[in-house]
């Protein structure tokens, strides 16, 4: 697989670009894989797949492609760290990696693009390894907040 910058605005940038360009309209929003039946894109190494899946949705006759960008907010970090700092089964470890994440507020690092075709969304995206590493602390941090710990048990109070 190709090796991604760790800020996605310029991919971001050429995307809408290009998508313009072809004159297709954009929607902002996000595919959810739990709502609605997808098919992922495999650029297959290609850094410029992104591209071809573009032409594949004018060819299908798409009147618009789904575009979502996310971007690391300092505000969002700072209230996981919070989180995980709180929770008594994080380590030091994660903590340390959630902090290390600082270095990169600011930046896009995870952009999607979609298109429904026959009642189905195919999908493409692209993230960077810091932001893959930022879904699994928080999937972490919810796990720990989900966890009733060391509270009193509704059930055994009475």
């Amino acid at each position: 697989m190709a090796t991604l910058p760790d800020d996605l605005e310029s991919l971001k940038d050429d995307m809408v670009a290009f998508i313009e360009g072809h004159g297709m309209l954009r929607f902002p929003g996000a595919i959810e894989y739990e709502d609605v039946q997808c098919v992922i894109w495999k650029a297959e190494g290609n850094p410029d797949g992104w591209k071809d899946f573009v032409e594949l949705a004018k060819a299908a006759g798409a009147p618009f492609l789904v575009t979502n960008f996310w971007r690391l907010e300092r505000e969002e970090l700072d209230l996981i760290i919070e989180r995980l700092s709180e929770a008594e089964f994080s380590s030091d470890e994660d903590l340390e990696d959630a902090r290390w994440l600082r270095t990169y507020a600011g930046k896009i690092g995870f952009v999607q693009l979609g298109f429904a075709h026959q009642g189905v969304m195919m999908v493409y995206e692209a993230s960077t390894a810091w932001y893959d590493r930022y879904q699994s602390i928080i999937e972490m941090a919810d796990d720990f907040a989900g966890l009733p710990i060391d509270g009193p048990d509704p059930d055994e109070a009475n």
